[in-house]
């Protein structure tokens, strides 16, 4: 590994030539904080080459995937390149139809550096990455950090598009972390893994982002989320917070002249969406030391004792009763809910399957379904949940958080997964697409050559036997299903300072996080115990701000982004400017663009 002070980077002289620099040695104040267990790796990104984008522009973000010179080798600038478009692919509509640049959002060639390391909680198995964003024209009079984590499982800029987009163009610098989680997928075929850089290395020729102790040779695909041995949702929270230390020591690095960076003198927003919104609102509930200032929480993963339901709860119900509940007629048109306008056969197996067991007792399809139907509704499920959850259902997401999420709680290492699943390489998986793992992979296989393998028999509803097996692990009562439930009662939220204003933004018909579980029962917990968080329920919005490019999501639902957006810049208002904090905001009135270009009025933003 390079040492500490070296930067790889563009030289500035040329503004397209690579380069490396000696930088200037750091300060006593900006010494490496001691969660930190690597070097860290300091780049410069100007001349085609920035921040927000890695010079693409919203264009090139649009595009085709960014492309390698040599795709069996792909250089670490060629990686993050392509681990930013992906990020942004996989969070924003970036559809022609969808608004992004024109009625919200913007894509400015923002040029700065980057310092990234591995850091670790105490006791954790295997590290999470850290890194700082720091634009050149970063506000010194207003000085900002922007403190995020990935949603999903994603890599380190998996909130790119949301903390990114909105810090660094306001002059905010931006530090992230992957909580653990991310695509450093390490292949016990030939004991190689993913180097700080993005580059693909072999174990004991460099630090690795995840390479697991017991690793028995040619047991699959090693991923850090599920197989680390750490449960690693339940310290989300504090890798929030190492990150925003993280950020405090890399900003005396960048500005020496204006160092120390510390809470009292640097506004510290925390911000995320999905499993990074969870991870936000963990560290809320965290942080004894006053680090942050303020938070906006986009549809979380949030979970609190006693309230609401725990997402491994619903996801395996729902990967047991949503197929056959969708062919409820209902739901008829519901995107993925029919394939040419019929019912899919796998629905009408998942029915009659679930007969057979014994869980449903009709008799005929049609009342199968609405018996699973209502089973949902008695658990708490919303119809227009279910109906965005038709596309969860067809893409087998279900199925695929449910595995992984039972061998991270369980704490099982590859080859040891429960309910006899393994991720496992396609065959088709060659070194191009193994080389661009880091890049290109959400981090929850299947997917980009990796497959979920196992849990199946040949019977015309497949995937039945692991289903079963997942969801017994929480209706059981066996020591597997104590040591999950165990594992989950360990990430629940706790309750944040009185004084700190929080700010949750969900979407009313988010069918794979659904507001009834999650934001919902958080926020009257936080209200009941004398707080005063502020919630938008965006009507017509769902999870997947990607998903409105596809055909029929973005003529029903809007996008969430812009109402994060909206909820930062109020926050902003707030702790730069004074501006009052409300203790009510009336959710905006959005309404679904059709078939026609978003226009934003359809939005209903506060001006």
């Amino acid at each position: 590994m390079p040492p500490i002070a070296r930067l790889s980077c563009l030289a500035v002289a040329a503004l397209a030539l690579a380069a490396c620099v000696a930088a200037p040695a750091p300060r006593s104040n900006a010494m490496t904080p001691s969660f930190v267990v690597s070097p860290i790796q300091a780049t410069v990104h100007r001349g085609g080459d920035d921040l927000l984008s890695a010079g693409l522009g919203l264009a090139g973000l649009r595009g085709t995937p960014s492309a390698y010179a040599d795709p069996l080798h792909p250089t670490s600038t060629e990686l993050r390149r392509r681990a930013i478009q992906a990020s942004w692919k996989g969070i924003a509509d970036l559809g022609p139809l969808g608004g992004y640049g024109s009625v919200y959002g913007a894509v400015p060639d923002v040029p700065g550096r980057e310092y990234t390391a591995f850091a670790r909680i105490p006791g954790a198995h295997s590290p999470h990455r850290v890194l700082l964003q720091a634009p050149d024209h970063f506000d010194r009079a207003a000085r900002c950090l922007v403190v995020t984590a990935s949603s999903g499982s994603r890599g380190v800029y998996g909130a790119i598009a949301l903390a990114g987009a909105w810090g660094l163009p306001k002059g905010c610098a931006v530090a992230y972390t992957d909580k653990g989680t991310g695509a450093g997928y390490f292949d016990t075929a030939d004991g190689s893994g993913v180097a700080l850089d993005g580059t693909r290395a072999k174990a004991g020729q460099a630090e690795l982002e995840f390479a697991p102790a017991d690793a028995t040779a040619d047991t699959g695909i090693a991923v850090k989320h599920a197989h680390s041995g750490d449960n690693p949702e339940a310290d989300w929270g504090r890798d929030v917070l190492q990150a925003a230390r993280f950020g405090l020591a890399m900003l005396d690095r960048a500005y020496p002249d204006a160092a120390p960076f510390t809470p009292r003198n640097t506004r510290i927003i925390a911000t995320g969406l999905s499993n990074g919104g969870g991870a936000v609102l963990q560290a809320a509930g965290l942080d004894d030391d006053g680090l942050l200032a303020g938070v906006v929480a986009l549809e979380p993963n949030v979970h609190v004792a006693g309230h609401g339901r725990a997402l491994y709860d619903y996801v395996t119900e729902a990967a047991l009763l949503m197929p056959c509940a969708l062919a409820d007629a209902r739901f008829a048109d519901a995107p993925f809910a029919r394939a040419g306008g019929a019912l899919p056969p796998a629905f009408l197996a998942r029915c009659a399957s679930l007969h057979a067991a014994g869980v449903l007792q009709a008799d005929a399809p049609g009342s199968q379904a609405a018996e699973a139907l209502r089973k949902l509704h008695d658990s708490g499920w919303r119809d227009e949940a279910i109906a965005t959850g038709a596309s969860t259902t067809a893409f087998d997401v279900w199925r695929a958080v449910a595995a992984g999420y039972a061998s991270a709680y369980l704490r099982r290492g590859v080859g040891h997964m429960p309910c006899g699943y393994s991720y496992r390489a396609m065959d088709d998986a060659g070194a191009a697409t193994r080389a661009s793992w880091w890049a290109d992979a959400s981090g929850i296989p299947p997917g980009n050559g990796v497959a979920l393998a196992g849990g199946t028999d040949g019977s015309a509803d497949p995937t039945l036997p692991g289903l079963r097996c997942l969801r017994d692990l929480w209706t059981g009562d066996g020591a597997d299903a104590g040591a999950l439930h165990a594992a989950v009662a360990a990430l629940a939220a706790r309750l944040p300072r009185d004084d700190l204003p929080v700010w949750v933004v969900h979407g009313a018909a988010d069918g794979l996080l659904p507001t009834a579980f999650t934001s919902e029962p958080y926020v009257a917990w936080l209200r009941a115990a004398g707080r005063h968080p502020l919630y938008w329920k965006v009507p017509a919005a769902q999870h997947f701000d990607a998903f409105l490019a596809l055909p029929g999501f973005g003529d029903r639902h809007v996008p969430l982004l812009p109402y994060g957006y909206a909820a930062l810049d109020r926050l902003w208002a707030h702790l730069q400017a004074g501006t009052p904090w409300p203790t009510a905001v009336p959710t905006p009135a959005a309404r679904p663009r059709g078939a026609a270009a978003l226009k934003r009025g359809a939005l209903d933003l506060p001006q």
